[in-house]
């Protein structure tokens, strides 16, 4: 049975034990899960998946709109699948509670959910804009409070639970987005995209975590700029227009034989784009290496997962506005990825064709 979390549920207090919350809350919803759906009837960004064992589940998390629940909060919803076609949903496994630092109505952006030392972790990026950060002279624009949070469940049903309601795990002052969790050598970091809105030249960074993911336990370390893309600079030409080093969606896969990958997305001329980057150290640290973008046409915001039966698949949206879960068989080269086919049978046509039509 399901333990999702209502948008409606309020908190009286944020806590950082997740044991606290009643197993078996009331969790009263106006959203209509429906059974049967297809990927193509289903409004998704920043998607994605994880492919529970135990219980031979596929569930795809995405935003979930404010007013799902008929309140102005943001959260996180999933979809269910035993097979990646036919799919039940949505429900909301989590909603921004009260009394945090984060405004519950201004969005939870790209969550993902990680299994780790057996439990399960949400990472979600929340904002809060009436908390500025800095505004001119001082800085270039206004800059808010943007950062990504981590939340605890026993389950990838949820409820979960925010650990530090004070803040985002990186540094409250830096304007971040796009957090996941990688661990290397058997320290947890969370990696993240520190804001082109902030920094001009968008960044990837990392910081590391205590055991139980729930503050940071260091400073932050750079990994690389998005002008560091050489197929990204090679597009641009002299132009009035602002130029947007942006840095969006990272996530780390290792290779079979060893090295260390990073998928991330960016712009170039045409729109949103998947790339990808490699650790030439095989470390986090780098220096990362910046290979040929994976898939353009619009689409980014992607991850890896493997299907129960063994096969590497890639998840991503396109196009970047009214966006769809886009899926992909994907081949682990050794030291790069590459696409195989999209997988058109579990997601329709690409948009471009039917934009064509």
């Amino acid at each position: 049975m399901f333990g999702f979390v209502s948008a409606a549920f309020a908190y009286d207090k944020p806590a950082n034990d997740i044991d606290d919350e009643p197993a078996n809350a009331p969790a009263p919803t106006l959203l209509a899960p429906r059974k049967g759906l297809r990927l193509p009837d289903m409004p998704v960004h920043d998607p994605w998946i994880l492919a529970h064992e135990e219980s031979k589940t596929y569930y795809l998390y995405s935003a979930a709109r404010q007013n799902a629940d008929g309140v102005r909060r943001s959260g996180t919803l999933t979809y269910k699948s035993k097979n990646l076609l036919d799919w039940d949903g949505p429900y909301i496994v989590f909603s921004v509670p009260d009394g945090i630092w984060a405004n519950p109505s201004q969005g939870a952006w790209a969550p993902e959910v990680h299994r780790y030392n057996g439990k399960y972790y949400l990472f979600v990026t929340l904002h809060n804009s009436e908390r500025v950060i800095d505004r001119p002279p001082d800085a270039w624009r206004i800059t808010h409070m943007r950062g990504t949070v981590i939340a605890a469940a026993d389950s990838p049903e949820g409820p979960f639970k925010v650990l530090k309601p004070d803040g985002p795990h990186p540094p409250a002052d830096f304007m971040t987005l796009d957090g996941t969790l990688y661990v290397e050598d058997g320290v947890p970091w969370m990696v993240y995209a520190h804001e082109w809105i902030q920094m001009i030249d968008g960044m990837m960074e990392a910081i590391p975590l205590k055991p139980d993911l729930s503050a940071a336990a260091g400073d932050p370390i750079h990994l690389f700029k998005a002008s560091d893309a050489p197929w990204l600079n090679a597009q641009r030409t002299p132009s009035k227009k602002e130029i947007r080093y942006v840095t969006d969606g990272p996530e780390m896969f290792r290779t079979k034989t060893g090295q260390l990958l990073m998928l991330w997305s960016s712009y170039d001329r045409d729109g949103y784009v998947q790339t990808v980057a490699r650790s030439e150290s095989g470390k986090l640290v780098g220096p990362w290496k910046q290979l040929d973008p994976l898939v353009g046409n619009d689409s980014g915001h992607g991850m890896l997962f493997r299907t129960f039966d063994g096969q590497l698949m890639m998840v991503l949206h396109q196009p970047f506005r009214r966006a769809r879960a886009k899926l992909f068989d994907m081949e682990d080269t050794g030291d790069n990825l590459k696409v195989i086919r999209p997988r058109e049978d579990l997601h329709g046509r690409p948009a471009s064709q039917v934009e064509r039509k």
